[in-house]
C-alpha cells in the first residue's frame, strides 16, 4: 500500500498570483490487521508542504497545520463536503513566510497583519461524516473558490 494518492486542491499563492488548481499528494497510512495479517488503510497523510515555499525540511506534519471549514458565518447547516486549509507554521532557519498577498487582497479593509495568512495556502475538500477528514478527501474545483473567498474574508489561521 505505498502508492501515492492524489487529489485536486486549490492553492492561494503568497506572491499574489491568482488561486489555481494543484495536485495534492497523500501517502497511505496502513497497519496490519491483527486477526488477518493483511494491511488495512487507516488514514492518509497529505503532503501540502510540497507546495509551500520556505517551509522547514524534514519536519513531516509538524511544519504545517490544518483547520477545517465546515460552514460559513451565518449558515445554519454545515457543508456536505467541507474544506481543509493547510498553512505553513515552521519556516527554514533564517527564512520567514511572507504575508499571503492573494488573501490580503480578498480581506481588503478587514486585513490585520498580526493575524495574517502567511505563505502558500493549500485548500482541499473532504466528504463529511467520517472520523478522519484526510481519509475522506475528494477533488476540489475552482467552483469552490467563491465559498473559500467568503471564508478568507473574515477568518485568520487558528493559533496565530
Amino acid at each position: 500500500m505505498d502508492t501515492l494518492l492524489s487529489y485536486d486542491a486549490i492553492i492561494f499563492p503568497a506572491d499574489g498570483r491568482p488561486p489555481h488548481l494543484i495536485e495534492l499528494s497523500a501517502s497511505p497510512v496502513s497497519q496490519t490487521d491483527p486477526f488477518t495479517g493483511q494491511l488495512i488503510l487507516v488514514s492518509v497523510l497529505p503532503h501540502p508542504e510540497v507546495h509551500m515555499d520556505n517551509i522547514a525540511d524534514n519536519m513531516d506534519r509538524r511544519a504545517w497545520r490544518w483547520q477545517l471549514v465546515d460552514s460559513l458565518d451565518g449558515m445554519t447547516r454545515t457543508f456536505a463536503n467541507p474544506y481543509i486549509i493547510f498553512y505553513p507554521v515552521i519556516p527554514r532557519i533564517g527564512d520567514s513566510f511572507p504575508v499571503n498577498r492573494t488573501i490580503r487582497e480578498i480581506q481588503g479593509n478587514n486585513f490585520n497583519e498580526d493575524r495574517a495568512w502567511r505563505g502558500n495556502i493549500v485548500v482541499a475538500k473532504y466528504r463529511s461524516g467520517g472520523v478522519d477528514p484526510f481519509l475522506s478527501m475528494i477533488n476540489i474545483s475552482m467552483a469552490d473558490f467563491p465559498l473559500l473567498k467568503n471564508y478568507f474574508l473574515n477568518h485568520e489561521p487558528i493559533g496565530q
